[in-house]
């Protein structure tokens, strides 16, 4: 597959590492020189430097004969408008960009998209992802990933063991019989720095983080059983009244009124227009590194904090100063993925990595095959996979034990109408099913082939 990516960032630094590193041929545009100097000395890919909405620099990046464009440039006008040049003076199939000012995205103006007009194939949201996603680890509380799949039917939940879990140093064949409703599938184990794919015969140990696929109904249940009895808070502070934060904001005033949020945002005029916007949250303008106004939020009685300004540092400190003054949990908004092992040691609960988010998504429209969801697992280690099985998959009309599956996939869930499936060994997978999987990197390759579409590419 030829792909241009617009933007040598985080975002598009990892885009064009993930699609070099399966063989693709890849072309990354950036007006930075060092950018694309270090990303040519990096990666398999050529480099161009120049303006990607400028049609002489598409043209030089091969738009021509390319399969696909990918717009992930810090600047949304020029992400739309490299689109439109693609579509219009190269007709190239498939356009994906990268939208973050949220007025484009309101129902309103959908149409703005459509193929008559700015034709883009897919939008990727960066903050509305990242709002779903600390709702859900606010909702789950005891998981630091949630991710859903199946029209929010299967979830993916990452959870760490603790001195309390009473599932440790027990064979996994055997959790069923010690706990007959578990109804889960640990996909995916994180010991010592590296991810693998259990076997029957493993054990999970103290320290430990469990990634398990279960029916959305079971989550709750299973976090429990894995030791994790906290509730969901009640008490709310959210750091920062930019996209996320109001986002956030908005979706508990609206759906969870029963939850009492406080938002504390630096810039008065931020502050001023949040108060505007929002009517049932209480909006202080103060500094999060200032302990006097964490304590007027009342920090100690709270039970989560949500750090989501625009500054990683000051997500970390503030976090960490909260958690000392009183406060349950924290998540915290973390962009650059170097600070993602020290989270734990400093009693970071969750962090949300926007990068890791974006590329999950951008890499389900590059997938070949049936490929409806994907997430992209502990820094590109694995990835989650939900495909649908069509009738030349090679995994269809056979039990699960006999279909030659390789070692590094777990199958997690099977989707089947309305009914969710914990696969076991005597389980047939039918033609239609939506399937869960969890592959290592190496082994992505060999489920696409796994559900592979005749005649069809993607």
């Amino acid at each position: 597959m030829k792909v241009i990516v617009c933007g040598a960032g985080q975002v598009g630094f990892n885009i064009a590492k993930q699609l070099a590193t399966e063989h693709n041929d890849v072309t990354v545009i950036d007006h930075s020189a060092e950018l694309i100097r270090k990303i040519g000395d990096t990666l398999d890919v050529q480099g161009m430097v120049g303006h990607a909405s400028h049609p002489d620099v598409l043209e030089r990046a091969g738009a021509s004969d390319a399969d696909m464009i990918i717009a992930v440039t810090q600047n949304d006008e020029v992400n739309m408008v490299a689109c439109q040049v693609a579509h219009s003076l190269f007709n190239l199939p498939m356009k994906v960009a990268r939208i973050r000012t949220q007025t484009y995205l309101q129902k309103q103006w959908l149409n703005l998209f459509s193929r008559d007009h700015l034709p883009i194939d897919v939008i990727i949201s960066p903050e509305v992802e990242v709002g779903r996603a600390v709702l859900r680890r606010l909702a789950m509380p005891g998981a630091f990933e949630a991710s859903p799949f199946a029209d929010d039917r299967v979830m993916l939940i990452g959870t760490l063991l603790e001195e309390n879990c009473p599932v440790v140093n027990t064979p996994l064949r055997q959790l069923n019989d010690l706990f007959p409703d578990l109804n889960i599938i640990i996909a995916g184990v994180v010991r010592d720095g590296k991810l693998f794919v259990p076997r029957g015969d493993s054990q999970m140990r103290v320290g430990d983080q469990a990634f398990f696929i279960t029916a959305q109904e079971n989550v709750r249940r299973a976090l429990d059983i894995f030791g994790h009895e906290e509730k969901p808070a009640r008490r709310v502070i959210i750091l920062g009244a930019g996209n996320i934060g109001m986002f956030v904001a908005k979706e508990l005033e609206q759906k969870h009124s029963a939850v009492r949020v406080k938002i504390i945002e630096y810039h008065k005029e931020r502050a001023e227009a949040a108060a505007d916007l929002l009517s049932g949250t209480v909006v202080l303008h103060g500094d999060a590194l200032d302990l006097e106004i964490l304590r007027e939020a009342n920090v100690a009685e709270t039970e989560a904090i949500v750090a989501v300004t625009d500054d990683d540092e000051v997500n970390i400190l503030s976090s960490v100063l909260a958690k000392q003054g009183g406060c349950q949990r924290a998540i915290a908004l973390i962009n650059n993925p170097g600070y993602g092992p020290l989270m734990r040691s400093l009693g970071i609960d969750v962090f949300v990595d926007p990068r890791a988010m974006t590329v999950s998504k951008i890499l389900q429209h590059v997938r070949r095959g049936r490929i409806r969801g994907l997430y992209s697992l502990y820094n590109g280690a694995a990835e989650v996979l939900e495909a649908e099985a069509l009738e030349t998959a090679t995994v269809i009309g056979k039990p699960l034990n006999q279909a030659e599956i390789p070692r590094g996939v777990m199958i997690g869930a099977i989707v089947r109408g309305d009914q969710v499936i914990v696969p076991r060994g005597d389980t047939i997978i039918l033609t239609g099913d939506r399937v869960v999987i969890l592959a290592l990197a190496d082994m992505v390759k060999k489920v696409e082939q796994m559900f592979r579409v005749s005649l069809e590419y993607f």
